[in-house]
């Protein structure tokens, strides 16, 4: 495994959690406004006919020649905020997604997350 670097070259490809289970394929990235780094990633779960897009942060996460590796549980993933396939993340909604992975969405006035 190594330190994934560009995940935009990752898309369409599995992701798989901290003990080799697959949980989806990495549909999306989005970065940090302000450093333009990688922040989170929209990894495609569900059923057939239920698919979502369920967040995950990108701290940690590692690559092989054929998924990318989180540092989180599928279930913890399944649990997490997501949008519709082809809906997107809504300012609203950005808090939501950072407190649920306990992590500081800070008090800036302006949207911490764009979809590259």
């Amino acid at each position: 495994m190594f330190a994934a670097e560009n995940l935009r070259d990752w898309l369409g490809h599995n992701v798989i959690d901290c003990e080799g289970n697959k949980i989806g394929i990495l549909e999306a990235v989005y970065v940090d406004t302000i450093s333009d780094e990688p922040s989170f990633v929209t990894v495609k779960v569900g059923m057939i006919s239920r698919h979502r897009l369920a967040f995950v942060p990108v701290v940690g996460a590692t690559v092989s020649p054929n998924a990318v590796r989180v540092q989180y549980p599928k279930k913890v993933v399944h649990g997490a905020p997501a949008i519709d396939t082809d809906g997107e993340l809504t300012a609203t909604a950005e808090p939501e997604v950072f407190a649920y992975y306990n992590l500081d969405y800070g008090s800036r006035s302006e949207r911490r997350l764009a979809r590259r």
